[in-house]
C-alpha cells in the first residue's frame, strides 16, 4: 500500500491543475475537504489507459467535505459557490457527508440509511471500488489519501462494484453511462453479478 500511496501521489503531484484544485478545496475552509471519485478516476485511467487527463472533459470535480453541524441541502450550495468564487473554471460539486443520510433515500430509493461518521466512512461506500478514493492538500502541501480499500483498482485500472451500498441494478446503469470500456480500452471491467 505505501508504494500504491507514493505512486498516486505523484500522479495527483504531477498535475497542476489537480494541485490548483485542491489548494481551493483547502483555502475554503470546508471541514474535513477532499477530492475523489470520478476526478482522481479519469486522472489516473486517462494518463494510464486513455488520451490523457482532460480537466475539461469533467462532469465535476467532488468535493466531500464532514461538518454534522449544518445538514441543510443550502449548505451544499454554499460550499459549492464558495469553490467557484474561489475559481470559476472547475464543474464543483460539494458535498456534506454529515448529511447523505437526510436525501440518501429519496434520490436512490432503498431505506433510509445510517449517518456516516467520518468522510472515510462515506467514501467507503462510493460505487465502484475503483472510485472509493479521495485525495487533499494537509497545511504543508502534502496530499493525503484516503481509500478504505486501498488503490489497486483504481491504479490497476479494474471497474468493480462496490456492494457497500449501491445496489446491483444501479452499478449497471453507471457502467452502461460511465462506458469505462470506451473511455479506456484496456481497462478490465467486472461486471456486477
Amino acid at each position: 500500500m505505501p508504494d500504491d500511496e507514493q505512486e498516486l501521489r505523484g500522479l495527483v503531484g504531477g498535475c497542476p491543475w489537480l494541485l490548483r484544485a485542491l489548494a481551493v478545496v483547502r483555502e475554503t475552509g470546508l471541514p474535513d475537504a477532499w477530492i475523489g471519485a470520478g476526478t482522481l478516476r479519469d486522472l489516473v485511467w486517462g494518463q494510464r489507459y486513455g488520451a490523457g487527463f482532460d480537466p475539461g472533459a469533467l462532469r465535476d470535480v467532488d468535493v466531500v467535505f464532514f461538518d454534522s453541524t449544518d445538514l441543510s441541502p443550502e449548505y451544499d450550495q454554499r460550499a459549492t459557490a464558495r469553490l467557484a468564487s474561489a475559481w470559476g473554471e472547475p464543474p464543483w460539486e460539494a458535498s456534506n457527508q454529515a448529511a447523505v443520510h437526510t436525501w440518501y433515500a429519496a434520490t436512490f430509493g432503498g431505506e433510509p440509511i445510517q449517518p456516516y461518521s467520518s468522510v472515510a466512512d462515506a467514501v467507503a461506500t462510493w460505487p465502484e471500488y475503483a472510485t472509493a478514493v479521495a485525495v487533499r492538500l494537509d497545511a504543508a502541501d502534502q496530499i493525503e489519501i484516503c481509500a478504505p480499500y486501498g488503490l489497486a483498482d483504481l491504479l490497476g485500472g479494474v471497474w468493480r462494484h462496490n456492494p457497500a451500498r449501491v445496489p446491483v441494478a444501479h452499478s449497471r446503469r453507471r457502467l452502461a453511462r460511465q462506458e469505462p470500456a470506451r473511455r479506456w480500452p484496456d481497462v478490465t471491467v467486472v461486471e456486477p453479478a
